[in-house]
């Protein structure tokens, strides 16, 4: 047989049949099997079951066959109160329910959500001990609350899980913006050896695995030398279609994830899902080195946690980045004043150089700014700083640049490795050879990696002989020529700095504009081509100059702009008091800082910054008019009240099925949920940009949704266990 076909890394490998170098699309939702300690059925929407698990027999011992038959039948008290939750969506947080199965009346625990493929997917576990968690949950939140440091965070995290979850490994797995994965917190029995610090490459969980992690938050394997129960028929006598298994708590793992764990040592697992902005932020990873069942209770719990984490470190990101946008906020309030006084606005950027290097964690930085050069800290020299400036003009345009290997990408620049491995650069204007550019040092450092990454697969004569690493021995290995990576908080601040100097920049040309008649073209092309609004205007009001952007502005796009300043106020709806304001700016020679809304084009609300240009105390050369949209900042005005509305309904069950004794216990606990929210949407308003705060407090207001969902599901359990007498099973 010839190779015609694609090569092995292309295909899209059905569930088991994937080896390592195509294991990146292997279909594991479509497993189409279980794990053996539970029982699944699949029942279309008249609760008829046209899936059964092989095993699932043996749990009701009544029939031989269960296909076709009605599940009222089988059982009259579940089908009744399967039509009872299916009238939810659950499709994204499985309802649970407590039964009693069978002639030996097995006490099960049952989760029942909705697939793709449609019907209901009802999975049966013995049931677990009954959990007395309210207190403990009360505790740990309270802890992670406490916690205002990430490494100290996550290591109380990890210290949490384990003592809830009884495993003998927790790892806090964090991912890095390439999707390398570092143990960054670890609690382990002293007998094992440590893995903390160590480094997996991102192949290690393949891109279908972390979708699956961020819609099924808690996955457990029971016992790695499982024989994996068949569904019957494996597809779906209606639809033809497999049955899609991504909620399922009881689907097989694959084949290649448990020779994974098979080499290092693991006989069961449970993983927890770290979710941060909506996005995988990391992993609580558990490990057992005997089999060992996770009870839907203690699933239940490490899933609350788990959310509250997420939470919590939203609220610390936020929080520093709230902290490097105030040191930002005062390094702009001194270029503002040091242009009205005596425009040296680049001395005082470069005057208190903390304040320029600190929130983007640099070593060094300089400003390449109409043929000059101004540094602070560990640069390259001036030669080798305008070379950098040439070579950014010749790359794509971009809000910013940002490397932490400068060598890679120029490698005339492998001399500067000790104080420019690292280049985060911004535009100032949109003039060639401007840049605001941060530096960072080479750093060499030894990257421990659990097993070689360079040597993932072995290969052998049988297909069989697949397999991961199969030593997890520590590889060390030393990275030379790169700095420490840029994270995202870092860029967000270069971002902010960048902005602020172009608008500083923006603002210092149109005031030279007007003190300097012999620049005027260089200037109006560079001011017309910015894409913040400006207006200038001589000492009498009459307008001199608009850009575009500012054209684009007002109501229509007028053909033709205003004359003078006081012609705008008719465009705005509070007219009268836009025009006081205006003649206050032109007669009084006040600065003006102000909302105001436009007529038509839905109100859009602008800030305006109005100054008047002095070349001398007592004599004024003109006046400059900024306005920025304030559309963003609304967004996120209205993502704060509808979070508050969406905190604020949490507070009550969804379902009205707890008594008043349990649903008190609900209001407790989700009290401490709801101050953890409200403490990172604190942190999340104050410190991040208003673009990306609607998104933020969206998942944490989602965040607080599916605990509350998971909260009231989890109380309900613990109390009807705790009512009912236990029996003795076979």
């Amino acid at each position: 047989m010839t190779g015609d076909g694609p090569p092995a890394s292309q295909l899209v490998p059905a569930f088991g049949e994937a080896d390592l170098s195509n294991c990146e699309r292997e279909q594991i939702h479509l497993a189409g099997s279980i794990q053996p300690h539970g029982a699944l059925l699949v029942v279309d929407d008249d609760l008829v079951i046209v899936q059964a698990s092989a095993n699932a027999p043996e749990f009701f011992g009544e029939v031989d066959d269960l296909l076709g038959l009605g599940l009222g039948d089988l059982d009259a008290e579940l089908a009744l109160r399967l039509r009872t939750v299916g009238a939810d969506p659950l499709d994204a947080v499985p309802a649970a329910l407590q039964c009693r199965v069978g002639r030996r009346e097995l006490a099960c625990d049952v989760l029942v959500h909705r697939p793709s493929t449609g019907g209901l997917v009802v999975e049966f576990e013995p049931a677990g001990e009954p959990l007395d968690f309210a207190e403990q949950v009360e505790r740990a939140l309270q802890k992670l609350l406490s916690t205002y440091n990430l490494k100290s965070l996550c290591d109380e995290a990890a210290r949490i899980f384990r003592d809830i979850s009884g495993y003998d490994r927790v790892m806090i797995y964090r991912f890095d913006e390439d999707g390398h994965g570092e143990v960054f917190s670890e609690q382990r029995r002293q007998d094992l050896e440590a893995f903390l610090g160590n480094r997996y490459p991102a192949s290690d969980i393949p891109q279908i695995a972390r979708r699956l992690y961020e819609r099924n938050r808690v996955r457990v394997l029971v016992d790695i030398g499982y024989t994996p129960v068949p569904i019957e028929p494996r597809v779906a006598p209606g639809t033809g279609l497999e049955l899609d298994m991504s909620l399922c708590v009881l689907r097989s793992s694959s084949p290649i994830h448990v020779q994974y764990l098979r080499n290092m040592g693991v006989a069961a697992t449970m993983v927890g899902s770290i979710m941060v902005g909506g996005r995988l932020w990391g992993l609580v990873s558990c490990h057992h080195y005997v089999p060992r069942i996770a009870s839907f209770a203690v699933r239940a719990v490490c899933e609350l946690l788990a959310e509250a984490l997420g939470t919590r470190i939203a609220a610390l990101e936020s929080f520093f980045q709230g902290q490097a946008e105030i040191s930002v906020r005062r390094l702009e309030q001194r270029m503002i004043e040091a242009i009205t006084r005596k425009g040296d606005w680049q001395a005082a950027l470069f005057e208190a150089s903390d304040t320029l290097l600190q929130p983007v964690g640099a070593t060094g930085a300089a400003l390449l700014f109409e043929g000059q050069v101004q540094s602070a800290g560990e640069v390259p020299g001036t030669a080798e700083l305008r070379e950098i400036g040439q070579w950014l003009d010749a790359q794509p345009r971009s809000p910013f640049f940002a490397t932490n290997a400068l060598a890679a990408k120029l490698p005339a620049m492998g001399r500067l490795a000790r104080v420019a491995s690292g280049l985060l650069a911004a535009p100032v204007s949109t003039a060639p050879g401007e840049y605001l550019l941060w530096f960072r040092p080479e750093r060499k450092h030894t990257v421990t990696w659990g097993g070689d990454p360079n040597k993932p697969v072995i290969v052998g004569n049988d297909p069989a002989d697949l397999s991961p690493r199969r030593s997890f021995a520590q590889w060390h290995q030393v990275v030379e020529g790169t700095a420490a990576p840029w994270s995202a908080r870092d860029l967000a601040a270069a971002r902010i700095i960048g902005e602020t100097v172009t608008d500083v920049v923006l603002q210092f040309r149109s005031v030279r504009m007007l003190i300097a008649q012999d620049q005027l073209n260089m200037v109006r092309r560079q001011v017309l081509e910015s894409d913040l609004p400006v207006v200038i205007c001589d000492s009498g009001g009459a307008v001199q100059l608009t850009n575009q952007a500012f054209d684009h502005l007002l109501p229509g796009s007028l053909t033709q702009g205003p004359n003078h300043i006081e012609e705008l106020f008719q465009h705005f709806e509070d007219a009268a008091l836009i025009r006081r304001r205006l003649r206050d700016v032109l007669g009084n020679l006040r600065s003006w800082r102000g909302e105001a809304r436009l007529r038509g084009d839905e109100g859009r609300a602008l800030l305006v910054r109005a100054d008047p240009v002095f070349s001398a105390p007592d004599r004024v050369l003109g006046f400059i008019f900024l306005f920025n949209d304030l559309t963003r900042r609304k967004e996120a005005d209205a993502a704060r009240r509808r979070f508050q509305e969406g905190v604020v309904a949490s507070h009550r069950p969804r379902s009205g099925r707890l008594d008043s004794r349990e649903d008190l216990v609900f209001r407790t606990l989700l009290a401490s949920v709801v101050e953890n929210a409200q403490l990172a949407a604190l942190e999340i308003t104050d410190g991040v940009e208003a673009e990306r705060m609607p998104d933020l407090l969206e998942s944490v207001r989602a965040s607080v949704a599916r605990t509350a969902e998971m909260l009231e599901v989890l109380i309900w359990h613990a109390h009807h266990v705790a009512s009912k007498p236990s029996t003795e099973q076979d």
